[in-house]
């Protein structure tokens, strides 16, 4: 029952199994014939007849093989689709079942670059080769080709779920450019004296906000998203759960990562801003901080830098830098002062140090000639630096 090398072969007793390639994907399909020499011929001429069938654009895969399972998959309606009609019709479902600033990071992704460059091609022709051709015309960092490749695979792997395709084309491949040297300027803290300044320009609920964030190093999403339900005065923590986009239409989601989900130690200036904010918002029982002018929860990063941010750094006569900054800030305080890395990491809702040390590593105190003398003070004996013996793990004398 072997192959004769011409897509014909014998599988058992009963069949022939016939191979032929159809919209770029090998088919087999089998035939309920006894394996005769006679048989054999004529599923030969069957191929054929199937061949020049495709050829002509006659081929129809459900009237030639009805049984088959990759019939449906090659149905009309099925084989017409485009990337772009199924994208559309995978974004809509997949709304119900993702958060509300994910949903719109995928929207712009499908509607503004999928669809525009993609969205032409059939979906049961789709391959590596287009994308990785239109990926490499791209003229945008690394960052967004993993996010656009990471939204049109999740896309691709329902579309192998539907048995639109065979294979994920981005299954285990990523398509990335040799990284750009990382900005220098991007963590651009404040100086005391500049910090001095930027509170000296406000008052009220805005100079309450801007010194909380300096003391927290929270996101402005988390900081528009707190509550006073957040706030455990007995332990002086404030409790971080949830974030507000601009995507999530002024509703606040539940924290993407378990590392986002921490407690932040309010240290005295954060305590303080809180205290001075109870008098605005506290009886509410709601947000914590609001936008002054409207007394409304603010609606994300845009509206502070607008109507807040930029007037208070020109009145400040400080050089501008975006409200995040006041992160950057808080955690370059703090390994200033020695605080330890993987402390700050989880006050700041990372889950190790090593992004902490990469990016702040130019703010960890370097090492002195002093180096090691805390340690033999805390763990020396007393006259054991004169005889040379020291305690064993135990505390015993070897």
């Amino acid at each position: 029952m072997g192959r004769d090398g011409r897509g014909v072969r014998a599988v058992s007793d009963s069949s022939i199994e016939i191979t032929f390639m159809y919209r770029g994907i090998r088919c087999r399909e089998r035939i309920p014939l006894k394996p005769t020499a006679t048989n054999l011929k004529k599923a030969q001429q069957h191929k054929a007849a199937v061949e020049h069938a495709i050829a002509n654009g006659t081929f129809d895969y459900a009237v030639t093989f009805p049984g088959s399972l990759r019939a449906a998959k090659f149905a009309p309606e099925t084989s017409q689709e485009t990337v772009g009609g199924f994208l559309t019709r995978w974004l809509e479902a997949k709304k119900k079942h993702i958060s509300s600033s994910t949903f719109e990071g995928y929207r712009k992704i499908v509607e503004l670059r999928l669809i525009p460059a993609l969205g032409h091609h059939l979906i049961v022709d789709f391959k590596r080769k287009a994308i990785r051709d239109w990926l490499d015309g791209l003229q945008v960092s690394n960052k967004t080709l993993s996010n656009i490749q990471s939204c049109l695979r999740s896309a691709l792997n329902d579309a192998v779920d539907e048995e639109l395709l065979d294979n994920n084309p981005l299954a285990g491949w990523t398509y990335a450019r040799k990284a750009a040297p990382p900005r220098e300027d991007d963590v651009d803290p404040f100086t005391p004296e500049e910090q001095l300044a930027i509170l000296g320009a406000l008052n009220g609920q805005a100079k309450n906000m801007v010194q909380f964030a300096l003391w927290t190093g929270l996101r402005t999403s988390e900081l528009v998203a707190l509550e006073w339900r957040d706030v455990d005065w007995e332990r002086g923590e404030v409790i971080i759960n949830r974030a507000m986009t601009q995507a999530a239409g002024g509703e606040a989601e539940v924290t993407k990562t378990a590392a986002g989900r921490r407690s932040i130690k309010l240290l005295r200036p954060a305590l303080e801003a809180l205290k001075a904010q109870k008098e605005h918002t506290f009886l509410a029982d709601k947000e914590v901080f609001q936008n002054p002018r409207t007394l409304e929860r603010w609606a994300g990063d845009q509206p502070i830098r607008k109507s807040m941010w930029h007037p208070a750094m020109k009145q400040a006569g400080v050089r501008y830098r975006r409200p995040y900054q006041t992160r950057h800030t808080y955690a370059s305080m703090m390994l200033s002062a020695g605080e330890h890395p993987m402390w700050v990491a989880k006050q700041m809702g990372h889950t190790d140090w090593t992004m902490i040390a990469r990016v702040y590593g130019r703010w960890m105190p370097s090492t002195t000639d002093s180096a090691g003398d805390k340690a033999v003070q805390k763990f020396s004996e007393r006259g054991t630096l004169e005889t040379g013996i020291f305690p064993t793990a135990r505390g015993e004398m070897p």
